[in-house]
C-alpha cells in the first residue's frame, strides 16, 4: 500500500474514532417542574433523602425514592434536553469536541496515558456512551447477590422508557455473519440478556434517532417529592462525629455556578440517608474529600481525617479496548454498537461504521491542540472513499488488572489522578490477542467481502491503525511484531470504568459505607467486573433496584 492510502486511513481514523461515542437525546425537554439551577435554592435546605450525581444510577434512584420521601438531587452538570449537540444525531460527536467548562462531558487523561472522558450532565454517561443496552448476566446478579425477581423487574422499568430494538443495516449484518463464521456461536438473535454467542442487542436510540437516557427516567419520579439542582458541586459530605460510636453523614456542602455556598441538611429520622452515585471517579473522589479514605493521603491534603479507609480509590479498573479500522470500498451505513460477539475466552467483539465518523464541524476531543487542528485539516482533504469503514472492536471482560485513584487538589471539579494499569495481568493482555484474532477471521470472513479492499492486507490494516494517533503512548509496533505489541501500543478506553467503592471493601452487600452511618454509594464504583458487555443498563437497574429496597425498609420500620 502506497504512502498516500497509509496517510489518508490514519488520518480518518485519528478524525473520526470518538464520533461514534458522542450523543444526542429526545429532542423535546420534558416538562420536569423539579428541575432548578442551583443558582435559586436556599441557605440551608432539609431533605429525607440527599443523592449527589444525576447520572446513570442517580436517576432512576431518585425517581423511585421520591415515591415516598423527600429528596434532593444535586448534579454537576447541566441538562442533555435542547443543546443542539446533544440531541441532534446529525451534530454526532460535537458535545466530545467540546473542551470549554460547561461541556457535558470532562476530559481526563490517565497516569497509563490513554485519554478518557467522565460525565458532567443529568443523565450521565448515559449521555455519552454509543448507546448499547443489555443486562449483565445471571451468574454476575448471583454473585452480586441480588434478589433475580427484583432485578427483572427494575430492568423491565428502565427498559419501557429507553431501551429500542436497532434497525440492522448490511454493515451490522455483515459483521454479525462474519462472527459466525469466525465460531463465535450460536446466534442468539434479538435480545437483552447475556448469553454466549452473537447477539444483537438493545439501544437506547429510537427509531427517530434521538437518545434516551437515564434523565428520562425521571418522568417515573413524584413531582412533590423530588427537587433537582443542576449546576450543583458538591465539595463535601458534613458528618456528626462527637460522642458517637461511628461517624453519621448529616449534610453536604455545595456550591452553584456563581460560587455561593449552600448546606442541605438530613431531616432527623433514622431512615434518612445521604447516597454518592457520582460515578467511578467521583464517589471515591467525594469520599476523600470529606475525610473518609486513606489516612496519610488525606493527611497530604490537609483533610481532617473523619474515618481510615485505606480502600477508597483503590480496585479501580477500565476495561481495555483495542479497534481495527476497514477502510470500505462502498458506502456504510452509519451504525453504533448493534451486534456483538460474547466469546468464552474472555473478550467481547463489537462494531460501529459510516461515513458520518469523520463528519461535522469538530475534531474529537481525545487529543492535544495540535493534534486536533492536524486531525482537522486532514479531514477537510480526505476524498470521500477515505470516510467509508468502520471500526471492529474488542474489549477485554472484567478486567482483571487493577489500579488505583487519589485526589490531585481539594476542588471537586478537578479530575482525581487515575491509574488503570492496562495489561498489568498477562491474562488480560492474551485476552486482548484472542480479539484481534477473531476480528482478523470476520475481516476476513466471506459475508465481510465487500466491505474490505483486496490489496489492503490485514498487517497493513494493523499497521494503519496502529500508527494513528490513539492515545499518549509510544509506538512500536509493526508488522513483525507480535500482537501482544499492537495491544499495549493501541489500548484506549471504552468507557466502561469502576471500582474505587467496591462491595465488601467500602461498602457492604446493601452499599452502606462500611464504619460510617446513613451514607450509601450506589454507582459502577461499587463493581469489581464490569457487568455484561455494557454496563450501563445494570447501572440504571441498580439505580431502581436499590431505590425499591430502600423505600421497602423504610415502610417496614
Amino acid at each position: 500500500m502506497s504512502v498516500g492510502w497509509w496517510t489518508l486511513f490514519a488520518a480518518a481514523f485519528a478524525a473520526g474514532f470518538l464520533f461514534f461515542h458522542g450523543f444526542a437525546a429526545t429532542d423535546t425537554a420534558p416538562n420536569y417542574s423539579f428541575v432548578h439551577n442551583a443558582t435559586s435554592a436556599p441557605t440551608v435546605s432539609y431533605y429525607d433523602y440527599i443523592v449527589v450525581g444525576g447520572g446513570t444510577a442517580g436517576c432512576p434512584l431518585v425517581a423511585t425514592l421520591s415515591q415516598k420521601a423527600t429528596v434532593l438531587l444535586l448534579e454537576r452538570g447541566g441538562s442533555p434536553y435542547g443543546n443542539p449537540n446533544i440531541t441532534k444525531m446529525t451534530r454526532f460527536g460535537a458535545a466530545l469536541s467540546d473542551l470549554s467548562r460547561s461541556s457535558p462531558s470532562q476530559r481526563f487523561i490517565s497516569e497509563d496515558g490513554v485519554i478518557n472522558s467522565r460525565a458532567r450532565v443529568l443523565g450521565g454517561g448515559s449521555c455519552l456512551n454509543a448507546g448499547f443496552y443489555t443486562r449483565a448476566s445471571t451468574d454476575f446478579v448471583k454473585q452480586a447477590g441480588w434478589d433475580g425477581r427484583l432485578v427483572n423487574e427494575s430492568y423491565q422499568w428502565v427498559e419501557k422508557l429507553v431501551a429500542f430494538e436497532p434497525p440492522l443495516g448490511q454493515w451490522q449484518s455483515a459483521v454479525r455473519d462474519g462472527l459466525l463464521e469466525a465460531g463465535v456461536l450460536p446466534f442468539n438473535g434479538f435480545t437483552y440478556d447475556h448469553i454466549y454467542g452473537t447477539k444483537v442487542g438493545g439501544t437506547i436510540f429510537d427509531q427517530q434517532g434521538f437518545r434516551h437516557t437515564a434523565a428520562d427516567l425521571l418522568e417515573y419520579a413524584n413531582p412533590s417529592g423530588l427537587t433537582v439542582l443542576l449546576h450543583a458541586s458538591v465539595h463535601k459530605i458534613l458528618f456528626a462525629v462527637e460522642g458517637r460510636k461511628k461517624p453519621k453523614a448529616r449534610g453536604v456542602v455545595f456550591r452553584d455556578a456563581r460560587g455561593a455556598k449552600h448546606k442541605a441538611y438530613l431531616k432527623k429520622g433514622s431512615k434518612n440517608e445521604i447516597i454518592i452515585s457520582a460515578g467511578a471517579l467521583g464517589s471515591p473522589q467525594l469520599l476523600m474529600l470529606s475525610g473518609v479514605g486513606p489516612a496519610e493521603h488525606l493527611k497530604s491534603h490537609n483533610i481532617r481525617l473523619v474515618l481510615e479507609q485505606p480502600r477508597v480509590g483503590q480496585g479501580m479498573s477500565d476495561n481495555p479496548m483495542n479497534a481495527v479500522f476497514i477502510p470500505s470500498p462502498i458506502p456504510v451505513e452509519v451504525s453504533l454498537i448493534q451486534v456483538v460477539g460474547i466469546t468464552r475466552f474472555g473478550s467481547y467483539i463489537e462494531a460501529a461504521g459510516g461515513e458520518n465518523f469523520a463528519g461535522g464541524a469538530s475534531a474529537p476531543s481525545m487529543f492535544s491542540p495540535e493534534a486536533i487542528t492536524e486531525a482537522v485539516e486532514y479531514r477537510n482533504n480526505l476524498q470521500e472513499a477515505a470516510l467509508r469503514g468502520g471500526f471492529i472492536i474488542e474489549k477485554v471482560t472484567g478486567p482483571i488488572s487493577t489500579g488505583h485513584l487519589e485526589l490531585r487538589t481539594r476542588n471537586p471539579n478537578d479530575n482525581p489522578s487515575v491509574t488503570f494499569n492496562y495489561f498489568k495481568d498477562s491474562r488480560d493482555l492474551q485476552r486482548c490477542v484472542q480479539g484481534i484474532q477473531t476480528i482478523e477471521k470476520i475481516v476476513e470472513s466471506k459475508p465481510f467481502s465487500k466491505f474490505r479492499y483486496d490489496f489492503l492486507s490485514w498487517p497493513v490494516l494493523l499497521n494503519m491503525t496502529a500508527n494513528a494517533p490513539l492515545n499518549l503512548l509510544p509506538k512500536h509496533y509493526n508488522p513483525s511484531m507480535p500482537l501482544e505489541v499492537y495491544c499495549k501500543d493501541t489500548v484506549m478506553t471504552i468507557w466502561h470504568y469502576h471500582g474505587g467503592c467496591q462491595v465488601g471493601k467500602v461498602v457492604d452487600h446493601d452499599y452502606k459505607v462500611l464504619g460510617v452511618d446513613s451514607l450509601r454509594v450506589i454507582d459502577g464504583s461499587t463493581f469489581s467486573v464490569s457487568p455484561g458487555t455494557n454496563p450501563q443498563a445494570t447501572v440504571m437497574m441498580l439505580g431502581r433496584y436499590m431505590g425499591v429496597k430502600i423505600l421497602r425498609e423504610r415502610v417496614a420500620n
